[in-house]
């Protein structure tokens, strides 16, 4: 009886977060938002990272007026030191940290023939070179306090997927190369039990995709080609990077999720 009873237990625990430490850079983003609310749901503490101190504030009352545990941590990806301040400043506030999620990215539509240095090199500093620096300051933390972790990456269809008849060269390369460092930091993590994982979103319906939505001509032909028949919304990304910070998913490392309504089934 006894056995049954801590076997109900550990299930009924396989989604929770109670008391952990997440380090959200892009944390008021549109998906960001949406994640860090799933995060405090879950009991988790979310550490609210980016360059504007009001917009994390904001997000940050928001979330303790509905009685939830919640902080703040102001960094700008480009400035790689902001970035290892905050993550030591958190760790160093909390006494632990326990989990990344990951939501910087950006892009700057450019055709091949028109693709300049100084927007790739851009998107490169932002999608892959912070990932991976922001990855290593939050590891350093994870292995010394030894409670392993996880750190979890939101990348895009494009890490798989071409984008036909518009200028991408720059984001599929990244996102494409973000899957790959998911995989060797997986690798090299393992041992120490922090799980590295990725979670792929197509367009969702936030700021950043909403150029998408507002052209008739591109919406119909993203819901043409979705089998699921709509866009995500934010809260569609929320559950699987919940289930992958957490201990239902104590299994998985080197993966990649993707959230996209079966596009890449399709494609």
């Amino acid at each position: 009886m006894t056995n049954e009873v801590d076997y109900s237990r550990e299930l009924a625990a396989q989604f929770r977060l109670d008391g952990l430490v997440a380090f959200v850079p892009g944390g008021y983003g549109g998906i960001g938002e949406a994640i860090c609310w799933g995060l405090a749901l879950a009991g988790a503490i979310p550490v609210i990272v980016g360059r504007s101190a009001e917009k994390a504030n904001t997000l940050a009352t928001a979330i303790r007026n509905a009685g939830l545990r919640v902080d703040v941590a102001v960094a700008d990806a480009e400035d790689l030191e902001s970035m290892r301040s905050a993550v030591d400043h958190t760790h160093g506030q909390h006494g632990r940290l326990d989990l990344l999620v990951n939501c910087i990215g950006i892009q700057r539509e450019e055709l091949l023939a028109d693709v300049s240095e100084e927007k790739f090199d851009e998107i490169y500093r932002v999608n892959v070179k912070a990932a991976m620096f922001v990855a290593q300051a939050c590891a350093r933390h994870q292995v010394a306090g030894g409670r392993g972790g996880a750190q979890i990456h939101l990348l895009s269809v494009r890490a798989q997927l071409a984008m036909r008849g518009r200028g991408y060269s720059a984001y599929c390369a990244t996102k494409g190369a973000l899957v790959m460092l998911i995989k060797q930091h997986a690798s090299e993590l393992a041992p120490h039990g922090i799980r590295v994982n990725g979670v792929a979103p197509t367009v969702v319906a936030t700021k950043m995709g909403q150029h998408w939505l507002d052209n008739e001509t591109t919406r119909r032909y993203l819901l043409d080609r979705i089998p699921l028949g709509r866009v995500a919304e934010p809260k569609d990304v929320v559950g699987p990077v919940i289930f992958l910070c957490a201990p239902a998913a104590s299994f998985m490392t080197g993966q990649v999720l993707y959230v996209d309504g079966g596009i890449t089934a399709s494609q």
